[in-house]
């Protein structure tokens, strides 16, 4: 009975450490900004981001200067989103900190 009652509490340890958010074995996001050249319609720019969705990303900021969105996503959905690119070339970029000072 001893024995069953650690198992337990070991088991329910077990369970709450993966329920911590950056616990769990996801795939790690990288912080990236997707720019398409101007004349690229909107439903590719749509399609980028909902693949980005869908493979568990999120799109941070979506950009009005420019045709594009900042995202957090898995390597390889942005691999797959690229690969896309035949007509309408998607450039993909770290986002990172830029000084002037470089």
């Amino acid at each position: 009975m001893l024995f069953i009652a650690k198992f337990t509490k070991l088991a329910l340890l077990a369970i709450s450490l993966f329920s911590i958010p950056g616990l769990s074995t996801a795939a790690p996001q990288k912080s990236v900004i997707v720019s398409y050249p101007d004349d690229t319609p909107n439903d590719v720019v749509q399609q980028a981001m909902d693949a980005i969705k869908n493979a568990g990303g999120t799109i941070t900021h979506e950009y009005n200067l420019i045709k594009g969105f900042a995202a957090k996503a898995p390597a390889q959905v942005l691999v797959t989103v690229q690969a896309w690119g035949n007509d309408y070339h998607a450039v993909i970029e770290e986002d990172q900190v830029v000084n002037a000072n470089n």
